[in-house]
């Protein structure tokens, strides 16, 4: 990894990578040699329970906390040697942090913006553009002290987004909301994938992580236990049988799913959820994932988003953190 700490990577794929990462307390090891590398425009999930070391992580990549050995690298450049560098496209939501209750989001926003040197000339475009991204624009001018934990939530996304990242780390960012408060945050985050950008969100809501997320990285005790995309997770680790979750644009045929689907090679049963979405329970790996999923397509039914469902995640993790214990 020499050579790497002070010069800015010619490239536009946002990186994060750990390597042999560690911190130590004392006799007690937070995180054990994690090493990891995330590259592209995607959204990744950081699963594990709680005490696992996902924040601790989260706050090496930041310099909140030094690793005992280890890099933590951002973009190819090291944190922690050239830390103006390496954050410089960076955003994070680490914890519960909040705007002061007097102040509106203009006024909160605008003093972030001007810590964090944003050009003045920019700061209140960046700020609509921000506030606008997590749909926060009707309250701008009205006091935090009367939103929702939810609002202040997505406000607290909007503070991490005047900077423009390329790279957004969410440390459990619907942890402590109501149910509407999570959904809210959780559309939010969906949004923000399509910005070319690389999201590393922790959590340990596994149906979230199935929703958001395209790929995962599981960690116990501070070390790494796998990193891969989901359905392949859910196709390695799950015993012979795996199920996805179909959503479709438009309203299903009751018949063509008992009929035609249920009777496809490989399928163990097919269920209508709604009229827009299935769960299909199948036996193989990726191989008979891939030739469902062509199978639903020629059928001609608007099929939008094909998954693991979060139920295999749910077994994969169980199964994974129970070895470790």
């Amino acid at each position: 990894m020499l050579g790497r700490d002070d010069v800015m990577p010619d490239t536009d794929v946002p990186t994060l990578e750990a390597v042999r990462l560690t911190k130590k307390y004392g006799s007690f090891t937070a995180v054990s040699e994690l090493n990891l590398k995330i590259e592209g425009s995607k959204c990744v999930g950081f699963l594990g329970p709680n005490g696992a070391g996902k924040t601790t992580a989260l706050k090496m990549f930041t310099d909140l906390i030094r690793p005992s050995s280890g890099q933590a690298l951002i973009n190819g450049i090291n944190v922690h040697t050239n830390k103006k560098a390496a954050l410089a496209k960076v955003a994070t939501l680490i914890e519960t942090p909040e705007i002061y209750p007097s102040l509106t989001p203009r006024e909160g926003l605008r003093m972030i913006a001007e810590i964090r040197g944003v050009p003045s000339k920019e700061i209140e475009k960046r700020i609509d553009e921000a506030v606008a991204e997590v749909h926060m624009s009707e309250w701008i001018d009205k006091r935090v002290g009367r939103f929702s934990k939810g609002m202040k939530q997505r406000i607290c996304i909007a503070s991490a987004l005047l900077s423009d990242p390329c790279v957004l780390l969410l440390d459990e960012p619907t942890t402590g909301l109501d149910p509407r408060g999570m959904s809210e945050v959780r559309d939010i985050v969906k949004s923000l994938k399509g910005k070319k950008r690389l999201i590393f969100m922790s959590s340990h809501i596994l149906s979230e992580v199935s929703e958001i997320c395209d790929e995962v990285a599981m960690i116990d005790h501070g070390k790494l236990l796998v990193y891969d995309t989901i359905s392949n997770v859910t196709a390695k680790f799950s015993q012979g049988t795996n199920m996805v979750e179909v959503v479709l644009s438009r309203s299903l045929d009751p018949q063509l799913v008992t009929q035609n689907i249920a009777k496809f090679t490989n399928v163990i049963s097919a269920e209508q959820l709604n009229d827009k979405n299935l769960r299909i329970k199948f036996n193989g790996g990726l191989e008979v994932q891939e030739r469902l999923l062509s199978q639903l397509v020629s059928l001609n039914i608007g099929v939008i988003s094909y998954r693991a469902a979060s139920s295999e995640l749910e077994d994969v993790y169980l199964n994974l953190i129970k070895d470790t214990v």
